[in-house]
């Protein structure tokens, strides 16, 4: 299945712009062309853009999304680095969720002691 630029962008839900720029940057890599120049996109690369989607959600910068890319495209010989990235990775969110956690606890904290003055 061959897609253009706007039907990968409907399907992803990321604007072409994005999409240019991630490419121009190295998160994209490999596009096809058609005989006319014109981008086109495959499953592989909506498979690609949600798990960038995923990591960027995720609060991963785009500059570590960008070594991972490059990882990935050097192949499996990679995988235990693109494994650490992964890792140190999930290690900060757990952090930063356990402390969202928290201000939420302090928060809801607060709510109760205003309801009970």
């Amino acid at each position: 299945m061959r897609m253009n630029i706007k039907e990968f962008s409907n399907i992803t839900n990321v604007s072409a712009y994005t999409i240019r720029y991630y490419e121009k940057i190295g998160i994209l890599k490999n596009i096809g062309r058609s005989a006319s120049g014109h981008r086109f996109f495959t499953q592989d690369d909506i498979n690609w853009l949600i798990f960038v989607k995923r990591l960027k959600d995720t609060g991963m910068p785009l500059e570590i999304i960008k070594t991972y890319a490059d990882l990935k495209s050097e192949g499996e010989c990679t995988n235990d680095q693109r494994m650490q990235l992964l890792e140190e990775h999930a290690e900060k969110l757990e952090k930063k969720i356990n402390l969202e956690i928290s201000h939420l606890g302090k928060l809801k904290n607060k709510i109760i002691c205003l309801k009970n003055k």
